[in-house]
């Protein structure tokens, strides 16, 4: 399952709107993946947004969306979008005098044998992701499963290992029906998040143009509050995802769009 048209607006909202409401100004945002468009369209709603870059591999993949899915065809018209075909790490270290407020990591679910699992590990944060923002810039990516079962596939691990670059780091889950599963996500700053609900309210308000489907303040802030088993798998996970000892989703049944 890549994305289904009843509910998308779960995925896309939870992994677009947080970074971008918890940045002060963002103007500049790299997608990497997000071959459907959908994370393009809900980051070209920011009124702040002046450039989304987004880099998915997969041209032919981009080519139907981009066809097909009426819904996101005023955002892949946008002359504010810039659509890369290549591979995300190696654009990321071709602009090497660009710097972005935001990068967003709409990939696929690490998987062996698979072409994301590279761009989870700690090197690619540290020498190739991280020097690319911003000071003040959040990075986010999409996490994997994290219900109760299956958390420790995929999700402790990425938030561990961002944990060891970033100084400020923010895990937070939603249901999504299309799934089967409860979703995680992971933001990531060397600011802290400091927003109230009332605050995100506002800021909603302020600078997003037409109404959000699924989020508002008030959700934002409960979605980081993870059930006990989850909230200690997290706090004592101990693996770092590197080239050679990733950890990989099994059989789950669910594989995230966006290709690196």
């Amino acid at each position: 399952m890549q994305s289904a048209e009843a509910d998308e607006f779960i995925y896309h909202e939870s992994l677009i709107h947080p970074p971008l409401l918890f940045h002060p100004n963002p103007t500049t945002v790299y997608i990497m993946g997000g071959s459907e468009g959908s994370a393009a369209r809900e980051a070209l709603r920011h009124k702040t947004v002046q450039r989304v870059v987004m880099c998915d591999i997969d041209e032919e993949v981009v080519h139907f969306c981009r066809t097909h899915l009426s819904v996101n065809w005023e955002a892949f018209a946008s002359d504010k979008l810039c659509l890369v075909i290549n591979d995300a790490r190696a654009e990321l270290e071709k602009r090497r005098e660009e710097k972005f407020d935001v990068i967003v990591g709409d990939l696929a679910d690490p998987m062996e044998g698979g072409p994301c699992y590279q761009l989870y590990t700690r090197s690619f944060y540290e020498q190739v992701l991280k020097p690319r923002l911003h000071d003040g810039g959040i990075f986010v990516t999409q996490a994997g499963p994290a219900g109760v079962l299956t958390h420790k596939e995929v999700f402790s691990s990425i938030y561990n290992t961002l944990r060891h670059v970033f100084k400020h780091v923010k895990a937070y889950t939603a249901h999504v029906p299309s799934f089967a599963d409860t979703w995680g996500w992971v933001m990531a700053s060397d600011h802290p998040f400091t927003l109230t609900a009332q605050q995100i309210n506002e800021r909603i308000t302020d600078r997003i143009d037409g109404e959000l489907s699924y989020l508002d303040g008030e959700t934002l802030i409960s979605s980081t509050t993870l059930n006990k088993t989850v909230f200690h798998s997290l706090l004592n996970e101990t693996h770092v995802y590197a080239e050679d000892d990733a950890r990989f989703v099994h059989g789950h049944g669910t594989g995230r769009a966006g290709h690196a």
